[in-house]
């Protein structure tokens, strides 16, 4: 899952940002209410952790700005405005939910899948080849139904691949999908990746079509 965190506070962000990471996801960290929407048109996001206190543009005014644009990603109000007034301002306007600093990580995630379900209508079903099977709500892969314990780049990595099996991704397709904007990515990320996962399962278990890129087979 690629997210956008638009927070101002360094700590607050760079905690966030790394408590994602390590739950298998990308974030793409911007500080105020301008780089926020700039990034809303350049990007590709599934989630948006929206701060409202910010400079240049608040957060209710960022989140108007995006729903006024007929955009439904889902969005997560994050603050420290705990008053009743702001949290019906934030879901009137169109936020999914609401979350009032302090907040443990463990129900930041919750809420995070609880949202994303939300919006997929159900369940997120499970992506799988012959020999991959990924659970998205989960976060658990396997691979010939063992289990595997994947970094978070790794799993990013495998949950792109696997979402269209035979289709050939290149390096900079998933660069993009595994890393945040503001990670220094090497020339050789992607293969350092690739080749963690064939210690984990097969040499074939991911293929590389030279010149081109990698996929996983097909059923």
């Amino acid at each position: 899952m690629r997210i956008l965190l638009v927070e101002d506070d360094p700590q607050i962000g760079s905690a966030i940002a790394s408590a994602l990471d390590d739950a298998g996801m990308a974030a793409d960290w911007v500080t105020d209410g301008n780089a926020a929407l700039a990034s809303v048109d350049a990007g590709a996001f599934e989630l948006i952790l929206l701060d409202i206190g910010l400079p240049k543009k608040d957060g209710l005014s960022v989140l108007k700005s995006i729903r006024q644009k007929r955009n439904n990603i889902p969005v997560i109000i994050i603050t420290a405005r705990d008053a009743v007034e702001d949290r019906i301002a934030g879901l009137d306007l169109g936020a999914d939910d609401y979350l009032v600093k302090p907040f443990l990580v463990d129900e930041l995630l919750a809420r995070l899948r609880a949202v994303t379900r939300r919006h997929s209508g159900s369940t997120q079903p499970l992506l799988s080849n012959a020999e991959f099977t990924l659970d998205p709500a989960g976060k658990a892969v396997t691979f010939q139904e063992n289990d595997l314990e994947l970094t978070g780049k790794e799993y990013r990595l495998l949950h792109s691949l696997l979402l269209t099996p035979g289709r050939i991704f290149s390096r900079e397709e998933l660069e993009e999908k595994v890393y945040g904007w503001e990670e220094e990515v090497s020339s050789n990320a992607i293969e350092f990746l690739i080749h963690g996962l064939r210690k984990k399962t097969s040499k074939q278990a991911i293929k590389n079509v030279r010149g081109m890129g990698w996929m996983v087979p097909k059923a």
